[in-house]
């Protein structure tokens, strides 16, 4: 544990917040900063900052007091975190908001964020060329805005350097228990998890929380019905070969167009089709692996497997524990 002259070290962190936060976001850091404080009076100074230091309204329509004029701090913190929220995008088109993070993570020992916090540090540049992550519905976004940032969507959390970024929501928890763990050791980062009821390290990606979602479908004709069979219908014949034979075209020919129009090969889109309807039977029904399997169109229990851990990050059995409704 760091200590000075004796006395634990204490590490000032500032959580720049604005109208629109994610409550969740800002709670979970302050939780797990405030719990370290408790087991082992872990020095932390954490503050809340907006432009003005003026509460904000979270997305929950909660209000937040704010403890920090976001441009009279002159002294960088140890730890600058953005937190994320429905506000994001008006926050990272904010120039003052924008200038006074990228003036205090110049001088932070890391810079971090949580959720589409991301956002605001892509924008201040403070990204690029680096690994990063967001919320998984938010990553493709991301990446299409931020083309020097190499976006990791299944990724619950990616440290690059001094800068850590986090998925969605309550992954801040994690991203804030990794700092904590970095600062004071694992024992004591073990014992706030625990305390606070979640993994120490959580098992999978974000990738099995999120939903099925592919590029817009074909506008129209037959190659949209074919999409949207393969969507109704996944047990089906659903090979190349069988495929180019319902739209009369060759196997080459239809391969070609199936992906130029799709955005993806037909066997990629048949596989994550087939995962998306096995998900939603894990979590609706008592169905038996075996029997969702043959349901969902794999030809063995071992083939969906292999494809729902590349799919979703972890095994079938493994997501319906997490997910199946009570």
């Amino acid at each position: 544990m760091a200590t000075v002259s004796g006395k634990v070290e204490t590490h000032d962190v500032l959580i720049v917040v604005y109208d629109g936060v994610q409550l969740l976001d800002v709670a979970g850091p302050l939780d797990v900063f405030d719990r370290a404080a408790s087991e082992a009076e872990a020095g932390y100074r954490v503050r809340l900052a907006s432009l003005g230091g003026r509460p904000v309204a979270t997305s929950a329509d909660a209000h937040l007091g704010v403890g920090a004029d976001l441009a009279r701090v002159r002294k960088p913190p140890d730890t600058l975190v953005v937190a994320g929220g429905r506000g994001y995008a008006e926050a990272a088109a904010d120039r003052d908001l924008l200038r006074h993070v990228r003036r205090l993570s110049a001088g932070a020992r890391r810079t971090g964020s949580v959720c589409t916090g991301a956002f605001v540090l892509a924008e201040a540049g403070l990204l690029d060329g680096r690994r990063a992550t967001t919320h998984w519905a938010f990553c493709s976004e991301l990446a299409a805005g931020y083309p020097a940032v190499s976006v990791e969507p299944d990724a619950i959390f990616v440290r690059d350097g001094a800068v850590v970024t986090s998925a969605g929501v309550t992954a801040g928890i994690d991203l804030t228990l990794s700092l904590l763990e970095e600062d004071f050791g694992p024992e004591l980062a073990r014992a706030v998890a625990k305390f606070l009821v979640v993994f120490m390290q959580r098992p999978g990606g974000q990738s099995q929380f999120s939903t099925f979602s592919r590029a817009d479908p074909p506008r129209g004709g037959a190659l949209r019905e074919l999409v949207e069979a393969i969507d109704a219908h996944p047990a089906d014949d659903l090979s190349v070969p069988a495929l180019a034979a319902r739209l009369g075209m060759s196997r080459r020919h239809f391969s070609r167009q199936f992906s130029r129009q799709v955005g993806t090969s037909p066997g990629a889109y048949v596989e994550r089709a087939r995962v998306a309807a096995a998900r939603a039977l894990l979590e609706s029904t008592a169905d038996s692996v075996d029997a969702i399997a043959g349901q969902c169109g794999f030809g063995t229990v071992e083939t969906m497997r292999r494809a729902f851990v590349r799919e979703a990050g972890v095994s079938p059995a493994a997501y319906r524990d997490r997910f199946r409704r009570g």
